[in-house]
């Protein structure tokens, strides 16, 4: 439950944060599937108390429940958003950490909703994983 509120907090999904600029991972690095390109409405926060939802292409391993996110596209979107919005928040520490459902995305970019409602409607991710690449080659 959570502390604040008299409702469950609800999870889906896991997450990877990809930091390698040059490895896109059209393989799961869990299952070694392969992935799909699927659009994922996540919500990020950024210090200090800023939340932001964006409809973002990503990496998704269906039978792993994987999301997998490049660190580097993430920054940017940021950017590019906090540019017009704040551009105080640029450079600040982020936490992706969780999704939305699409309706509920298309609704909270037509009018303006409270961070709480947002909180109250999202999915935390289940876990976030960190997979390291192993080089090729001789070991």
């Amino acid at each position: 439950m959570c502390p604040k509120s008299n409702h469950k907090i609800n999870t889906r999904h896991y997450f990877f944060l990809n930091p390698y600029k040059d490895q896109a991972f059209t393989r799961c690095p869990q299952c070694n599937g392969k992935t799909k390109l699927r659009k994922f409405p996540l919500v990020i926060h950024i210090d200090p108390r800023q939340l932001l939802c964006l409809n973002k292409s990503c990496k998704y391993c269906e039978s792993c429940d994987l999301i997998i996110v490049k660190q580097v596209e993430i920054e940017s979107l940021i950017a590019v958003c906090c540019e017009k919005l704040n551009p105080s928040l640029i450079g600040n520490k982020y936490l992706v950490f969780g999704t939305v459902d699409r309706s509920d995305w298309k609704q909270n970019s037509r009018k303006t909703t409270y961070p709480e409602e947002t909180l109250d409607r999202m999915y935390v991710f289940k876990d976030v994983k960190q997979f390291e690449i192993v080089p090729g080659g001789w070991r």
